[in-house]
């Protein structure tokens, strides 16, 4: 499982010029699943996502989770991410799992930050997506969960 985690004053995502998920302060989510991946990696990442200390404390210090920072998370289904670039000119997907097992694991990842209390809001799967953000920091992670 593939992530991009981006800490944002505010995004969003639109389909069809409709918007369809929206936050304020938190974290856009990029997440790509791959071929093997697991119920148990899902909630896995789900923990570490919520436990995760990369919000600014009054110091200015990358010490809050985001509980603690009053977050909310915005998550995107983004197949690109398991792409591999190594060989040609044209990505190869071979590492992105098959559609219904990403979208379950993408509505599992959701409803897992869900259940423990966060505000969390969706793109829409498989959809052609206009996504638009302000990074605030910037603060871009990379997360790579097997």
């Amino acid at each position: 499982m593939q992530l991009i985690l981006q800490r944002v004053t505010s995004a969003s995502v639109a389909v069809d010029s409709e918007v369809v998920g929206r936050i304020g302060f938190g974290l856009l989510i990029f997440v790509a699943v791959e071929i093997g991946d697991t119920s148990s990696l899902v909630e896995a990442a789900a923990r570490k996502l919520g436990s995760l200390r990369v919000f600014d404390d009054s110091e200015g210090h990358m010490n809050l989770d985001a509980h603690q920072a009053g977050a909310a998370f915005l998550i995107v289904s983004e197949f690109t991410l398991a792409a591999s670039l190594q060989r040609g000119r044209r990505p190869s997907f071979e590492r992105a799992a098959e559609p219904a097992v990403a979208r379950r694991h993408i509505d599992d990842l959701a409803a897992h930050l869900a259940s423990d209390g966060f505000h969390v809001e969706r793109g829409r799967f498989g959809a052609r997506m206009e996504v638009s953000l302000v990074n605030q920091g910037p603060v871009t992670f990379h997360l790579e969960l097997a």
